[in-house]
């Protein structure tokens, strides 16, 4: 039986959580309290193997590091972008590739789109991750 999205969001925002300081959820949230991380399911696709045995699903986990114009924000940068470390947010989804035995697997394939975003007259520093789940 294939994960559903929330036991899918569940298992990242856990996977996250992993990162002393990092505040996760599995939603974005309506206030942004930084730094924070949070999944957003981008598509599902059903049939990848027979009788559904791989759904796939593409996720992008959003990280607001913190204010656009504090240079901690991008000194912060380095950890979250980093492939391995107490702070890699690659690390932290990949820690558990079943998340708590709901999938198959999942792969961390990229860090992109590292931009502002503007929320309640603030300005934030983003980044995004593709991740792919399977089964």
């Amino acid at each position: 039986m294939a994960a559903t999205v929330t036991q899918v969001a569940t298992g990242l925002a856990t996977n996250l959580a992993t990162i002393t300081g990092l505040r996760t959820s599995t939603y974005q949230p309506e206030q942004l309290n930084t730094p924070l991380a949070f999944p957003i399911i981008n598509t599902v696709n059903f049939h990848k193997a027979m009788r559904g045995g791989d759904v796939v699903m593409d996720w992008t986990v959003s990280v607001i590091v913190g204010r656009y114009t504090d240079r901690t924000s991008f000194a912060a940068l380095d950890g979250y972008l980093s492939y391995s470390g107490a702070t890699s947010i690659r690390a932290a989804l990949e820690s558990d590739k079943t998340l708590g035995g709901v999938c198959q697997t999942l792969v961390v394939s990229s860090a992109a789109d590292i931009s502002s975003l503007n929320s309640a007259d603030a300005e934030f520093l983003q980044i995004t991750f593709s991740v792919t789940v399977h089964g």
